[in-house]
């Protein structure tokens, strides 16, 4: 059953752009090393030993702010697109559990940010390559950097994904996304609680693995408690 709904609702974003936006994220942060090196390449070359590591380091810091952009987009029109077709309560009326259907959503935005993640890494390694900063392409701290703050994000998903789920207004989820975007630009000041922090990967101990840990163990739980949530309420 979970497969049928999964197939239906790839359908339903087919022409709904959600896939163009996965694309654009990532094309949109290496565009912006693109015009950084660009312009100042020698500078940038000569300020580390390092050059892929430098490179990877720019990527990164801005890989936090499109992801969280990208969580509250693409949730909002995951739910918009229910809202509008009023298919909550057709789907609901079906044969299936409210689980699989939450389920089904949840598992279509995780593939979507997962293929986002995959494209940065393949457009991180395609520049770095055109720019020629070595045959030492550090092929481990390449998929770090792209799929971390993917695991680490997981728990702003589950969060945005309740939230857009049961909000009859789509400004709601929206707002929360807007200020996820503003607390993942100030994380250096955050406290390491805080899940918008876990992107950036930085913590007190200097330990990336502990934020994926974090994003993977809290992540399922805010999945847990938005799926039963959402079960036990009343579709409209």
């Amino acid at each position: 059953m979970i497969g049928k709904l999964l197939r239906a609702d790839f359908l339903k974003i087919k022409r709904k752009g959600l896939w163009f936006l996965s694309f654009l994220g990532p094309f949109g942060v290496i565009a912006l090393q693109m015009v950084n090196y660009g312009v100042r390449k020698d500078y940038l070359l000569n300020q580390s030993d390092d050059d892929w590591g430098y490179f990877l380091e720019y990527v990164h810091s801005f890989t936090p702010l499109a992801l969280v952009l990208g969580i509250a987009i693409l949730t909002s029109f995951m739910a918009s697109i229910e809202n509008e077709t009023n298919a909550w309560k057709q789907l609901i009326s079906l044969p299936v559990s409210k689980m699989s259907v939450y389920l089904s959503k949840f598992m279509v935005l995780g593939s979507l940010l997962f293929v986002s993640s995959l494209l940065l890494g393949v457009f991180s390694l395609g520049y770095g390559i055109l720019l020629n900063l070595g045959d030492q392409i550090p092929y481990l701290e390449l998929l770090k950097y792209s799929f971390y703050p993917y695991l680490a994000a997981l728990p702003i998903l589950a969060l945005q994904l309740w939230i857009a789920s049961v909000s009859q207004n789509q400004g709601i989820p929206i707002t929360t996304g807007v200020l996820g975007v503003i607390f993942a630009y100030s994380a250096f000041i955050l406290p390491d609680w805080m899940i918008w922090k876990w992107p950036s990967l930085m913590n007190e101990w200097d330990e990336p693995l502990i934020n994926v840990m974090l994003g993977i163990g809290v992540g399922t739980l805010l999945y847990i408690v938005g799926m039963l949530d959402f079960t036990r309420r009343d579709v409209k």
